[in-house]
């Protein structure tokens, strides 16, 4: 990456996208709506189960003007998930202010390890034990989705529900390869604590992206 890639990279104006793409959101709060997908380059939380890890190297993945992958999302559909990779490593406001001129909503997907950026509609915070969210962004998330991947991980559910605000949705999701061991002590736990509710990964039984 030269010098003047790396000021438009830290500017906004051009962002590492690994892929863009038009399909149903599989997950959470919004599943089964029509949404234009943004999954970036670059994450360094390090989750050992993450599914998509090619993403982690943002320098694998071209950097792209962020108002015309905003203009080419925005065709499609007016419902934008920004994703990753981890989203807020890079400076959002650009493509977000774009977004939002041409009448989009915005949904982002992040861990929270780094500080908020653009403008946002829905947050769907998915915390991490490999790097924890800022304080701040708790308060600010509509959507608290934690991934159960062994028993320990209902009490980081838990601990990170007494964090965000009483109107944030609580889900709880198997990592897709424990999904049948995990899902009977979900709705088990689900059944002791209603105020959590089981998101499933719909596009993978769907088989879409």
């Amino acid at each position: 990456m030269d010098l003047v890639e790396d000021i438009l990279l830290k500017e906004g104006k051009m962002l590492p996208v690994m892929e863009h793409f038009y399909t149903i959101q599989g997950e959470g709060a919004h599943t089964g709506k029509a949404a234009y997908f943004i999954r970036l380059g670059g994450c360094d939380v390090g989750c050992h189960w993450c599914d998509v890890k090619e993403s982690w190297d943002p320098n694998l993945h071209p950097l792209i003007n962020a108002e015309e992958i905003a203009e080419t999302a925005a065709k499609h559909c007016k419902t934008i998930v920004l994703t990753g990779g981890e989203p807020l490593m890079w400076n959002l406001d650009i493509l977000t202010g774009k977004l939002k001129e041409l009448g989009c909503t915005i949904h982002i997907e992040t861990s929270g390890a780094y500080p908020m950026s653009g403008q946002l509609d829905w947050i769907t915070l998915s915390p991490k034990k490999t790097g924890l969210p800022k304080e701040e962004i708790y308060a600010k998330a509509h959507e608290l989705k934690v991934i159960i991947f062994n028993n320990n991980d209902f009490k980081f559910a838990q601990e990170q529900a007494e964090k965000v605000s009483d109107n944030c949705r609580l889900y709880l999701q198997s990592e897709w390869s424990k999904r049948d061991a995990m899902y009977p002590k979900m709705t088990d736990f689900i059944l002791e604590h209603p105020r959590w509710q089981a998101s499933v990964q719909t596009h993978k039984y769907l088989n879409i992206p």
